[in-house]
């Protein structure tokens, strides 16, 4: 097995005719002869892998024949590979499992790329198998070639080129390890055609060989101590938790932290439902459309404590002018992103669980020594800033539907645990702000890479993976129209999402900012959706072999949904059908900072900074 960055010698190829094939033995025991691809399907099952999302193709058919024959492993059907990327991503943020697609070479790999990079921005277990040329074709533009693991390896945590099928299952459980622990992230593997049809020995478990991959987890007890000292003395401190703590697994460790100290708490766009939103201290979402309260809470601190999270630039806004009077406990499991865009006073590497959970012991060993911070003041501050601007909407005055009462209709009629899907824009923002997220893994959205068209197919993996929990995709009329197509896998193989297309005619968030920053020239964002109805989102759900349905009115809405939660048997999609000049407030103009956070368009807060 070699790295992307090496070539392999060219050798004979086999014999296209894959040998007789064994009969089954366990997972483990003396080595037994199989081909290639055989020895791939086993490994998967070895792994414990569950789904595989992909499109079989030429050079990776091999691996699809005895794929037929597993027990072990579902294979799903996808229409495009895109979907089967992003399907493997919702069911590794649904189930906290790694997710797994498959394609063959050249443009059925290529169409993986979106996929990976968004798994790779937003942390996310995958394995991406694809099929490559045989050996001997390797660099020559043979047909369907593409050097998959070049491409991907800026968008990867790290990618295989296995030359020989010996090597097959330690490159499988290498993928499955690399992708869960530590950061987790997408890894590819890379096999050429001819390696899945060679004649090889298969053993469990293979010897894992990753030298320098040592993620540290545990954190150093004295970075946690002077943390520990930071909060006990801070007056204006903010628990900034980050997408990194559901990873973890920590959420009733942050709560147990939030609730022993008393201090405010935000969750980022990613980490929504890692702390429940009915909580008090809970002063919601941060960031570029965060609320009033939780921007103006970070803005305010006088101690950031970071769990999780980057300090990305959709949260910090203009970095220079970010929580100037904030000091910063950064604690993360990637030591790349300590101090990457903020300097870190104290810096903590390490998995977020075992982090709290120290904390919380460092932090109660402080205040027997030091008498605790009266927060009074700070929480006064807040809730006059919780009160004066709360998350609210206006509805459109010609009459038409409010796309935020849609959605918020949606979270208060589903029952709890219900799982949503969303893709980016201004429906992302709303089902963001306007559900109510109690608990985590309820809440899937494609947040750095901000990808249109994930929410479908995301739907479609979360619910493959947690069959049992209702998942809703809400999702754009632009968004929804790149990637429809896996209705039919979701229909033929009983996958039975329910998607709520939030129709306003037009790209939203693009038209928002040409209504706000171009002087309301309207180019190249009219879909066509309301003024021609091309497509017909209720019929194009019928044809998909989905129940199509439409709310155009408020009245309409509870009904609908309603009806949508009562049809399990196949698909739902709900056409919504809403005005076109709904915003997304509250906003952080990109390039501001967040101190000019605006309430509504032309209404901007001002923060005391003398309080």
């Amino acid at each position: 097995m070699t790295s992307a960055t090496s070539r392999p010698a060219p050798g004979e190829p086999p014999s296209s005719r894959p040998g007789p094939r064994p009969k089954p033995a366990p997972p483990s025991g003396a080595p037994v002869r199989m081909t290639g691809a055989q020895s791939l399907v086993r490994s998967l099952e070895a792994v414990g892998c569950e789904v595989v999302f992909g499109i079989p193709g030429g050079t990776i058919l091999p691996a699809y024949d005895p794929l037929l024959d597993s027990t072990k492993v579902r294979h799903i059907l996808v229409r495009h590979e895109q979907g089967a990327g992003h399907a493997a991503t919702g069911y590794a943020q649904a189930t906290g499992k790694v997710g797994v697609c498959m394609a063959t070479s050249g443009p059925g790999a290529t169409n993986l790329v979106t996929p990976l990079a968004d798994a790779n921005m937003d942390s996310v277990p995958v394995v991406a198998i694809t099929g490559q040329q045989s050996r001997p074709l390797i660099g020559t533009d043979a047909f369907q070639e593409a050097d998959i693991c070049g491409i991907t390896m800026p968008i990867t945590k790290h990618n295989f080129l296995v030359i020989d099928a010996a090597d097959i299952p330690r490159a499988i459980a290498e993928a499955f390890h690399l992708a869960s622990t530590g950061r987790p992230g997408p890894v590819l593997v890379d096999i050429p055609k001819d390696v899945l049809q060679e004649m090889t020995s298969f053993s469990w478990p293979p010897e894992m060989r990753l030298p320098g991959y040592r993620p540290t987890t545990r954190p150093h007890g004295k970075q946690v101590r002077e943390a520990a000292k930071l909060i006990a003395s801070a007056r204006r401190p903010v628990l900034y938790v980050g997408g990194g703590v559901i990873k973890a697994e920590a959420s009733a460790e942050l709560l147990e932290l939030a609730e022993s100290t008393g201090i405010p708490v935000v969750t980022t766009l990613m980490a929504r439902g890692a702390f429940p939103d009915s909580h008090p201290q809970h002063m919601g979402m941060p960031g570029m459309h965060g609320t009033v309260g939780a921007v103006a809470a970070m803005q305010k601190s006088d101690l950031l404590v970071a769990l999780g999270a980057r300090f990305d630039d959709r949260v910090t806004g203009q970095l220079g002018s970010f929580a100037p009077d904030a000091q910063i406990v950064h604690a993360d499991i990637d030591p790349a992103e300590i101090s990457k865009n903020r300097r870190a006073d104290v810096p903590i590497v390490g998995d977020c669980k075992e982090i709290i959970s120290e904390l919380i012991d460092a932090v109660r060993a402080e205040r027997e020594n030091v008498a605790a911070v009266d927060l009074t003041p700070w929480w006064n501050q807040l809730n006059a800033l919780r009160e004066t601007f709360p998350l609210g909407y206006d509805w459109p005055e010609d009459g038409t539907l409010s796309p935020q009462y849609a959605i918020e209709r949606i979270g208060v009629l589903t029952p709890p645990g219900t799982l949503f899907t969303a893709g980016v824009g201004q429906h992302q923002m709303w089902a963001a702000q306007f559900v109510k997220y109690e608990t985590p893994r309820t809440w899937i959205n494609s947040g750095g890479l901000g990808t249109m068209g994930y929410a479908v197919p995301a739907a479609m993996g979360a619910k493959a993976g947690v069959p049992d929990v209702q998942v809703w995709a809400i999702d754009g009329d632009g968004c929804f129209q790149m990637t429809n197509q896996e209705l039919a896998t979701c229909a033929i193989e009983g996958i039975p999402i329910k998607v709520a297309v939030i129709n306003n005619g037009n790209l939203g968030m693009v038209r928002q900012w040409q209504t706000l920053f171009y002087g309301e020239r309207y180019s190249s964002t009219d879909l066509g959706t309301h003024k021609h109805r091309i497509p017909d989102f209720k019929l194009l759900a019928e044809a998909y072999g989905c129940a199509g349905l439409r709310a155009e009115s408020r009245e309409e809405v509870d009904a609908v949904i309603q009806k949508a939660m009562e049809i399990n048997d196949r698909p739902v999609v709900i056409d919504f059908v809403v005005g076109k000049d709904a915003q997304v407030w509250p906003m952080v103009a990109a390039g501001t900072g967040n101190s000019e956070i605006m309430a509504a368009r032309g209404i901007r807060p001002l923060f005391d900074e003398d309080e």
